[in-house]
């Protein structure tokens, strides 16, 4: 006999059949999202409203309103801000409202110069106290500064993904035309011209050629435009099969228990960084500035920087 299902047991089986599919896509929606940033620590706050992959801002830090601080980092520092930002706190505990973006040096090179920046539909005008980036970036606008410091070093290295599924050795398999490579885009960001140095150095003009051009019309190179956000998640979304990253940034992915592997680029092959921290002319906090000026050169600031992977100077 065919047995006829009442109104009542098609809406039980209707709401089941929902929950089902509600759980199912809500588990595929989080996969999704599951290595998406931020990957520090936010603020305390009553509401917490982070969507990945639709409000989320993660190379901003702090208090944007009414800031007693305001610093502008080379972006592949971000992973130091939670202690650092804290330990200066603690070490002056008269500055408790402090501001950091952590984007790429270039584009807060132009921030500084043009006055602004819009991320999103957010417009930010404030004007930093201390700009960090590399030496070269640095070098390039002396103007800007009354007092510069050396405070970190940092080298090169390859992530992959845990397992080294594509079996790379070094920079020269960078150049093989079926492996998929997250490279900075020179254009943005100054990491993609010292990485160009060093396929120099590891295969000659052909290996830097091999990736930045040819590979890149084939589109197994993908040029980034904030490195230190999109290599690794397209290492950690089978994206891509390889990027070349500063040390820093490989061992903090590791550190956070992402599955990645880091494959270390010999002395002879790799490239060195050097950070240095400039307060600027027109510092709108002074004092703030300078204490945190001789705060990133002290034992304490050291000793964050090396935890994550930084050389020191």
């Amino acid at each position: 006999m065919m047995k006829i299902l009442t109104p009542k047991f098609l809406t039980l089986s209707a709401v089941l059949m929902a929950s089902c599919l509600l759980f199912f896509s809500g588990t595929a929606i989080a996969q999704e999202y599951r290595f998406d940033p931020p990957w520090n620590t936010p603020p305390e706050s009553e509401v917490q409203f982070t969507v990945p992959g639709v409000d989320n801002v993660p190379d901003l830090f702090g208090d944007i309103n009414d800031p007693q601080l305001v610093v502008f980092f080379a972006g592949n520092q971000f992973m130091v801000i939670d202690e650092l930002i804290a330990a200066f706190k603690k070490a002056h505990p008269q500055y408790q409202r402090v501001f950091a973006e952590t984007l790429p040096p270039g584009i807060l090179a132009k921030q500084i110069a043009t006055g602004s920046i819009v991320i999103g539909n957010l417009r930010i005008t404030l004007k930093p106290d201390v700009y960090t980036a590399g030496k070269n970036r640095i070098d390039q606008t002396p103007e800007w500064f009354s007092k510069t410091a050396l405070y970190a070093r940092n080298k090169l290295a390859i992530m992959v993904q845990k397992g080294n599924p594509k079996k790379v050795k070094g920079l020269k398999d960078l150049g093989n035309k079926d492996l998929r490579i997250s490279m900075p885009n020179p254009d943005f960001e100054g990491i993609g011209k010292r990485i160009e140095e060093a396929y120099v150095k590891a295969g000659g003009t052909k290996l830097k050629t091999s990736v930045m051009e040819t590979k890149l019309k084939a589109q197994t190179t993908f040029l980034t435009q904030i490195h230190h956000r999109q290599s690794p998640m397209r290492i950690l979304y089978d994206q891509s099969d390889a990027a070349p990253v500063w040390y820093s940034e490989a061992h903090y992915q590791k550190m956070i228990g992402h599955p990645v592997e880091m494959i270390e680029i010999p002395e002879q092959e790799n490239i060195h960084a050097q950070y240095i921290a400039g307060q600027l002319k027109n510092t709108p906090h002074p004092a703030a500035a300078k204490d945190f000026m001789d705060f990133l050169v002290s034992a304490e600031a050291n000793a964050i920087y090396k935890k994550f992977g930084f050389d020191l100077p």
